[in-house]
């Protein structure tokens, strides 16, 4: 397969080219097609492999390309070969130079085809580098194609245009139930990737925003996210998630709805359908892979879109001191010069809610700690956010490394486990104690459970319903504790959930 493909050359296409063999210490996996005799020359005399022909014309085109450059000076002959490339490599990115003084027209009809489109006004030969991912100093996705790193997750930034492209009608971005700041800014920085390439997206979430962070970030950004109770599916020509990846499990979609694209950070639980998959666990935040994506493609995020971003990965990473991976430090650099660290600031200082003091005061008076394990059970709540908010401050308890505090509303007992230097996977543990009566898992350091109160409200005038549901959840819990599954080894020691 030709990885990298240039059609027609110029100064821009030659600067390119020589940048591309530097990357690559002097290896070459580039075909160049054009007709003009004194490139043909030139680019042979550099060792790239060089086809004297019309590079409008597709018959002469290798059988596959990744990456097509479309680098004429001739603004004309560039329109026909983006069409010409679009039609014979549906999948591929293609990135189109504009060429000399091209007409609104010519320029409407290579924004119609191609994934980036460099002016030649605003961009040199520097800026087209950028563009295709080739001065991000680490190898970005199309750096992988076009530059010369092995390829395997390099066609990712075509594969997803082209998944999106394929949508029969507008897409629907699902974030999982009662979305944390990770789950908001990615559900709103792939419509936004949507919407660059002409495709109508909507970005929403099920459940409630509860934590007041949460809310405050939502507020003061004026974010437009939508409740899955306003959204008419039938509506939409295809469906994306984001931070989590199985329709139906942790969200308010129909289980088993089709779904066409996944971007997520978290190990999958079973078997992930989509044309576009993109799970990495060894990646802290979803907001990191799409403030790639992002980069990639060249959109200059706007504020607000920005310092969502920002605050998903500085939440998901705690501060960058939990799962932090390098891609997450370098996605969180380039944000910052658009984002707005005083909104931030606002977000991360708003008022706490009566109920998670209360959840906290419960959680703190009732906490059973045996070894460095506390199990709380709150009793009947009013913001299942209010659990983790109380896990996570039950691990500032001395000699205290595993957390989990658990209470029931509307039939069903929510639990939130939290682990700091432990030597056991959270995850596992719940999944262990509660994943068969229920819903249960995450990370080894933070985890998740549902279980439906069934039979268990059913308890007598001499009972208390919040006893019945401590004693059947710390029985299984603690009993889970004899046989806890250590952190998997190979990968990071903590991946953050919501």
């Amino acid at each position: 397969m030709t990885r990298r493909l240039l059609l027609g050359c110029s100064a821009v296409g030659n600067a390119l080219v020589e940048h591309a063999r530097d990357e690559r210490g002097g290896r070459d996996d580039l075909v160049a097609i054009t007709d003009d005799t004194g490139w043909v020359s030139t680019l042979r005399d550099r060792n790239v492999a060089t086809v004297e022909a019309d590079p409008t014309d597709p018959s002469t085109y290798p059988d596959a390309a990744a990456v097509v450059l479309i680098a004429s000076d001739d603004a004309e002959r560039n329109v026909a070969a983006a069409r010409a490339a679009r039609e014979r490599y549906p999948e591929a990115l293609i990135v189109a130079h504009l060429g000399t003084a091209p007409t609104d027209e010519q320029r409407a009809a290579v924004e119609a085809v191609a994934d980036r489109v460099v002016d030649p006004v605003e961009s040199v030969a520097d800026r087209v580098f950028e563009a295709v991912g080739l001065d991000d100093g680490r190898g970005s996705d199309v750096d992988a194609e076009f530059a010369g790193v092995d390829g395997g997750s390099g066609e990712k930034p075509a594969r997803l245009l082209s998944a999106l492209r394929g949508l029969s009608g507008p897409l629907l971005v699902v974030a999982h139930d009662n979305p944390d700041p990770d789950a908001i800014a990615s559900a709103l920085g792939l419509a936004r990737i949507a919407a660059s390439i002409g495709v109508e997206a909507d970005a929403c979430y099920g459940g409630e925003i509860a934590h007041q962070e949460n809310r405050a970030l939502v507020n003061l950004l004026d974010i437009g996210l939508r409740s899955f109770d306003e959204i008419d599916l039938d509506a939409y020509g295809g469906v994306a998630l984001v931070d989590h990846s199985r329709a139906g499990i942790n969200d308010s979609l129909p289980e088993g709805h089709p779904v066409d694209v996944v971007v997520d950070h978290h190990p999958p639980r079973g078997p992930v359908a989509g044309s576009f998959v993109d799970i990495r666990p060894a990646v802290g935040a979803t907001s990191t892979l799409i403030s790639e994506y992002l980069s990639r493609y060249g959109i200059a995020p706007e504020r607000d879109l920005a310092t969502a971003l920002l605050y998903g990965i500085r939440i998901d990473t705690k501060d960058f001191t939990r799962a932090t991976a390098i891609d997450d430090f370098e996605a969180a650099a380039a944000l910052l010069a658009h984002a707005d660290e005083s909104t931030l600031e606002r977000v991360e200082s708003p008022s706490v809610s009566p109920e998670t003091l209360r959840v906290l005061a419960a959680a703190i008076e009732n906490r059973d700690v045996r070894g460095s394990v506390a199990a709380s059970c709150v009793g009947e709540i009013a913001d299942r956010d209010a659990l983790a908010q109380a896990a996570e401050r039950l691990l500032d308890l001395e000699d205290v490394t595993v957390t989990f505090v658990y209470g029931y509303m509307d039939g069903v007992i929510y639990g939130s486990a939290r682990a700091r230097g432990a030597d056991l996977d959270a995850g596992e543990l719940l999944r262990d104690a509660l994943d068969p009566v229920g819903s249960a898992g995450g990370h080894a350091s933070m985890a998740g459970a549902q279980v439906p109160l069934g039979i268990l409200s059913e308890v007598s005038e001499s009972e208390s319903l919040a006893d019945v549901v401590e004693a059947f959840v710390a029985g299984r819990f603690f009993e889970a504790l004899d046989d806890a599954p250590a952190q998997p080894t190979g990968l990071p020691p903590e991946f953050p959930t919501d």
